[in-house]
């Protein structure tokens, strides 16, 4: 293969300035760039192509992975980066690719090492759901490395380089070492090899090292991941038969996604670090997919109680953190893992911020102003008293439509009215974490991201809500064929207890004036009794 170069004038096609390398792989570099027509932050990457490579397969490669790169950005909104350009040079391809907010999974295991094995697991799942929205409509991506998955602040990932496999002639494009024996043997490829390249990833975060080293010649690379024994993981704990099973060099017997799905998630219930207040904390995220993936097809009232359940019963923690309908769950703050710094500062004591309702801007300007809790009731509204011990003013045709429990570690109500699609979540947990801007990016928006058509709108934001530490978020989702849009807000009473509102309305309704005044109502009138515990 030739060696990727850039042009003596540091950019590419004339348009696109190169600044300095973020990653670089065998035969890869990525470059962060600038778009000198429109100014704009890209990605720009380098990959070498095999030598004498003809006109007529360059210009199938940039039309390939343009046109799949659109279909794969479909189906999995804000999980894989747009390609924007394509083009072929002196025998590099150049990829242009939307600037990524995140870090390449390569560079954060060269700064940090090892992961543990349930880092690695989330982020494994995070993959794998990729990788299925693919692999049903027929897309391999042939090209899985670390170097193309982009690892976010809050954990998510952003995965590039689809449609590269088969768009040239060579076997592998890029990182040998992560290809699949088959590829290494150029025989036809298919999902098999993106489960290979998967437990070379994995085997990577828990090991701190590729599973078949880099040879620097990219044909005695392939030649070993071919012929040689893979070398056993000693790091890998609760996920070393996983991993084993996905690097078994037949692809007839390697894992099949179901079973990795439920290993990972397995290996998210035994994490060693979650520490909660008191005692040990599990850990959500991977936990709850199967709930999603079992609920699929049912409505969202229909779903409430039975998905609530289904992850608390896994997890024994909050109701339906991260699953369920899309807006119809709870936005408790409750927490796992590693806690981080709120991505907003927090207002001072008493500054009581509520949610915007313009565009969808990080910092809108409109944004109704709560006063005191347990205000006054406004005409229209009447209190609701729940028997839980909380109370907030409601339009006088809602009541409670749903409960979901489980013991008094948690609870949720959904609130609305028959024929209403606007609905009212009110989250109790007690097993809540002492951030309440990490619970949204950890626990809740990945689970979101798995449910499909779920774009946030602005950051995830820390507040204060009646003196109280609180964080919001707002997204819009599909719900049985009908935007929606959502704001939910966490907030902690302290000694783990936690409340959360989560308002969710068609997205075409948003800024209508009555919601605007109902969703200020709810944020003005709620309160809860702290003399009365949740009943069991």
């Amino acid at each position: 293969m030739g060696r990727a170069h850039v042009s003596t004038h540091g950019s590419v096609a004339g348009r696109y300035r190169l600044l300095e390398v973020v990653h670089r792989e065998t035969n890869r570099l990525c470059w962060s760039g600038v778009d000198a027509e429109t100014g704009r932050p890209c990605l720009v990457t380098q990959i070498a192509l095999p030598e004498g490579h003809a006109a007529q397969t360059a210009r199938r490669a940039t039309g390939r992975v343009v046109r799949t790169c659109e279909t794969m950005r479909s189906l999995c909104p804000g999980r894989i980066a747009a390609v924007s350009d394509a083009v072929v040079t002196d025998g590099v391809l150049w990829t242009v690719t939307e600037r990524v907010t995140g870090v390449p999974l390569g560079e954060l295991l060269a700064a940090q090492g090892a992961f543990n094995y349930a880092r690695t697991a989330r982020i494994g799942l995070a993959l794998l759901d990729v990788l299925e929205a693919a692999h049903d409509l027929g897309v391999t991506h042939g090209e899985l490395s670390p170097g193309q998955v982009f690892v976010r602040e809050e954990g998510s990932v952003v995965v590039t380089g689809f449609g590269l496999a088969g768009a040239t002639l060579a076997p592998r494009l890029t990182a040998p070492s992560y290809a699949s024996p088959e590829q290494a043997r150029d025989e036809r490829i298919g999902p098999a090899a993106d489960l290979w390249a998967l437990g070379a990833i994995l085997y990577t975060m828990v090991e701190g090292r590729p599973p078949f080293r880099d040879r620097e010649r990219p044909e005695a690379t392939l030649r070993g991941v071919d012929r040689l024994p893979l070398r056993t993981p000693v790091r890998a704990g609760p996920l070393t038969q996983a991993v084993q099973g996905l690097l078994r060099k037949d692809p007839r017997e390697r894992l099949t996604r179901p079973v990795v799905r439920e290993a990972l998630t397995r290996a998210l219930a035994e994490e060693p670090e979650a520490v909660v207040r008191g005692g040990s904390r599990p850990r959500l995220r991977g936990a709850c997919a199967a709930a999603r993936y079992a609920g699929r097809g049912r409505g969202r009232r229909t779903m409430l109680a039975g998905t609530a359940l289904a992850v608390v019963a896994v997890t024994a923690a909050v109701l339906a953190v991260t699953h369920g309908p899309p807006g119809s769950g709870d936005g408790s703050a409750t927490g796992t893992g590693p806690r981080q710094r709120p991505s907003a500062p927090v207002s001072p004591p008493g500054d009581d911020t509520a949610p915007s309702y313009s565009s969808p801007a990080p910092r809108p300007s409109a944004t109704p102003t709560p006063s005191r809790p347990g205000g006054a009731v406004p005409a229209g509204f009447r209190r609701y008293d729940a028997p839980e011990g909380f109370s907030v003013a409601l339009p006088e045709d809602w009541r409670r439509l749903s409960t979901s429990r489980v013991s008094d570690v948690a609870y949720r109500a959904v609130l609305g009215a028959a024929g209403d699609p606007r609905t009212l979540a009110v989250t109790y947990s007690e097993r809540a974490g002492a951030d309440p801007v990490a619970v949204w990016r950890e626990d809740v928006e990945p689970g979101l991201e798995r449910s499909g058509d779920y774009r946030r709108i602005g950051e995830i934001r820390a507040t204060r809500y009646r003196g109280r530490e609180a964080a919001d978020m707002e997204w819009t989702a599909e719900d049985d064929g009908t935007r929606v849009r959502t704001f939910g807000r966490g907030f902690l009473l302290g000694g783990g207890r936690s409340f959360s509102l989560r308002w969710t309305t068609p997205a075409e309704d948003w800024d209508d004036a009555g919601n605007r005044r109902a969703l200020a109502t709810f944020l003005e009138t709620f309160r809860e009794d702290a003399r009365r515990p949740s009943p069991s």
